[in-house]
């Protein structure tokens, strides 16, 4: 097997688990130029045992190791991966829809398992997991033997690998149109066309947080997608429920939902630029006792975080205006690369600037079956918090 040999200094990242080996911490490449996509054994520069993952020279990221064992690679490896995994879902109470991998947090890097009750939706985002899609397809079968399995890999990134995006059945063909169960309420959800692989498992604990706070109130909720947050709303005793989304699509699916749980004399959403019409009603005086705020990464990239930090703030601001003395903001940030403490700093810029006083209600991360590990930023990637806003 191909030997690569990491520099003498090297990012201590490695060292302390974190998969990704970047081309420019590679000393030399012993024995033959591996195959993109091919299993090679990675040690140090001292000559110990680093560990095995897939390579590809034409990726920035040259190696993502899948064990720091000597094990070998084949299909019984990933059947043991994703039978850990589904482990853990359900010991952690994770069993009807949830993240089954979750890539790197399940020592599975480059690959999403989404499982929506028989049915699952899988992403290979790198050559090298790419290669084991036909085991990975056999492990589910084994495992959960699904009603259907299907690939979501029209995502950029793929290309950075030197892969096609596509997308399509990876079993006999089925209606991508299925209906979910969360806390109690249905959701349509598209798996074929929905935004990533149809559905955003990550916030369904933090629609349970906000159940208290949504009692008798009138509700405002900007970039809402599918209307899942608001619809939760409704359901927990919210007056009224107004969501905004710039997708007509999306909001078409939101009154479809808001109807399919019968909540669609309380809940109406509306296709329009949420960025515009929070201005505009910043100005016009309007008031809600809870504002939502759940819009779309802001940046991918590093070079755009000072862009990222100003929308977020911006719209926080806006959101922090609408809500009456003493009524709530609930916002999230899925952006990975704003960190937990600059997003708080954010929100509390946008309150100094609001003039506003804040009290944190709840501050946490994504669902649990999507698992955080310590020293891997991308794992921790999405903040939701709830806080009181009371006039200065």
């Amino acid at each position: 097997m191909t030997k690569v040999i990491l520099k003498k200094k090297i990012a201590p990242r490695i060292a302390n688990g974190h998969p990704w080996i970047f081309a420019n911490e590679v000393d030399r490449i012993e024995g033959d130029s591996p195959e993109p996509g091919a299993i090679v054994d990675v040690f140090y520069h001292d000559q110990k045992y680093c560990g095995r993952g897939y390579s590809n020279p034409k990726s920035q990221i040259l190696v993502r190791l899948l064990t720091r064992k000597k094990e070998e690679i084949n299909e019984q490896f990933f059947y043991q991966r994703i039978l850990q995994a589904w482990q853990y879902r359900q010991r952690t109470g994770y069993t009807e829809n949830c993240r089954l991998v979750f890539g790197e947090a399940d020592e599975m890097p480059a690959l999403v398992i989404d499982k929506f009750n028989d049915y699952f939706v899988i992403q290979t985002l790198a050559l090298g997991i790419d290669k084991w899609k036909p085991a990975i397809v056999a492990a589910l079968e084994k495992i959960f033997k699904p009603k259907g399995v299907y690939e979501r890999n029209d995502v950029p990134v793929r290309e950075l690998e030197g892969l096609p995006q596509q997308k399509g059945f990876l079993t006999a063909p089925f209606s991508p149109e299925i209906v979910i169960h969360e806390n109690g309420l249905k959701f349509n959800v598209d798996i074929e066309n929905g935004q990533k692989t149809g559905y955003f498992l990550d916030q369904q604990d933090n629609r349970r947080a906000i159940q208290h706070i949504v009692k008798g109130a009138d509700v405002l909720g900007a970039f809402t997608y599918t209307g899942t947050f608001e619809i939760h709303a409704a359901h927990y005793g919210a007056k009224s429920v107004l969501g905004l989304d710039i997708s007509e699509n999306a909001v078409a699916q939101a009154n479809r939902n808001a109807k399919l749980n019968n909540l669609d004399h309380i809940c109406h959403f509306e296709a329009v630029n949420a960025f515009d019409v929070l201005k505009q009603w910043t100005k016009d005086g309007r008031q809600y006792d809870v504002v939502m705020l759940d819009p779309p990464a802001f940046t991918k990239s590093r070079e755009n975080i000072q862009k990222a930090i100003t929308g977020y703030k911006e719209i926080n601001l806006r959101g922090m205006k609408l809500v009456k003395n003493g009524g709530f903001l609930v916002t999230s940030s899925c952006t990975n690369l704003v960190q937990p403490d600059l997003f708080l700093q954010t929100i509390d810029m946008a309150a100094k600037d609001a003039r506003k006083r804040i009290r944190q209600v709840t501050f946490q991360a994504q669902a649990s079956d999507h698992p955080i590990i310590w020293g891997m930023e991308n794992t921790n990637y999405l903040k939701f918090l709830i806080v009181e806003v009371c006039d200065k």
